[in-house]
């Protein structure tokens, strides 16, 4: 069967899957077959209406900011939900990047983040987003903006290598108590217990 065929049909499946309330199916491929694999792994991408990328046809990454007193992990569920309509849980800050002299003179980090998708049909933020869809990760990081960018090269690369399970990231552990107001996360690579 062709790639975009199989693509198709699978993801008409996930959907009536999905209104049947399954969680999990197993796909039990021959191995002539073996190219079909690679549609099932997709990560989500944008191209922008304004800034650096408007106009240039370049896959990215969701992106935004945090807002003030908003943990990183909820900032990076919210700015997805917000430009493409998915919703997602978090699972892990996969790598970040400091940079100086970045917004009014002042140093900014950016974090990766893993998020998984709890909902698939997309509907793209108008005011920011060009277009929303779903790209095999391989097609992404192919893209020559990513391969010509050290730091977009190394973050598809990190991409791949978590999904083929060849790298951790950090996940977000509660460190509220029940007695205070107060929430706050520590990102690390054990998992609470």
């Amino acid at each position: 069967m062709d790639e975009n065929v199989f693509a198709t049909l699978l993801q008409t499946s996930i959907s009536q899957w999905r209104q049947k309330g399954k969680k999990g199916v197993w796909l039990k491929l021959s191995l002539e077959f073996a190219s079909l694999v690679k549609p099932a792994v997709k990560i989500l991408v944008v191209q922008e209406k304004s800034g650096v990328f408007k106009g240039t046809g370049v896959w990215k990454l969701p992106t935004g900011s945090v807002e003030e007193g908003e943990d990183i992990c909820i900032a990076a569920i919210r700015e997805v939900k917000e430009e493409t309509g998915i919703d997602t849980e978090f699972v892990e800050v996969l790598a970040f990047r400091q940079s100086h002299m970045s917004f009014f003179s002042k140093s900014d980090l950016m974090f990766v983040c893993m998020l998984k998708p709890t909902s698939f049909e997309i509907e793209k933020q108008d005011s920011e987003i060009e277009a929303a869809k779903w790209m095999p990760i391989e097609e992404y990081a192919n893209q020559p903006f990513v391969k010509n960018r050290k730091s977009f090269e190394y973050i598809s690369k990190i991409c791949i290598e978590r999904k083929d399970n060849k790298y951790v990231g950090f996940t977000a552990l509660s460190t509220a108590k029940a007695t205070s107001a107060t929430s706050s996360y520590l990102y690390s690579h054990h998992h609470e217990e």
